[in-house]
């Protein structure tokens, strides 16, 4: 696990599979994910497989191309319209 954006609105945490950190990745499920916390609507969702790559790429052009917070931002919450896990505090 490993936190890769904290922003005002949002927190993205990067989950490595076995597989992942082996350097294989046989199967999407074999596969790791990011999970996605949205602050201002208190709701998070977890991204795995195709959608991940596609959050990675997006992120990974948008870093080479020098963002700003307010971008980031933006490409993330493209992403957390579909979050309906409500984030729980203990």
């Amino acid at each position: 696990m490993q936190m890769l954006y904290n922003s005002d609105s949002f927190v993205v945490v990067q989950f490595l599979a076995p597989a992942d950190q082996a350097g294989g990745t046989d199967t999407p499920a074999a596969q790791g994910g990011f999970e996605i916390v949205d602050k201002l609507a208190g709701k998070e969702i977890y991204l795995q497989g195709a959608v991940a790559d596609h959050f990675q790429r997006g992120v990974e052009a948008l870093v080479q191309a020098g963002p700003s917070e307010e971008k980031l931002d933006e490409f993330i919450a493209g992403f957390t319209v579909l979050a309906q896990q409500p984030v729980v505090l203990h």
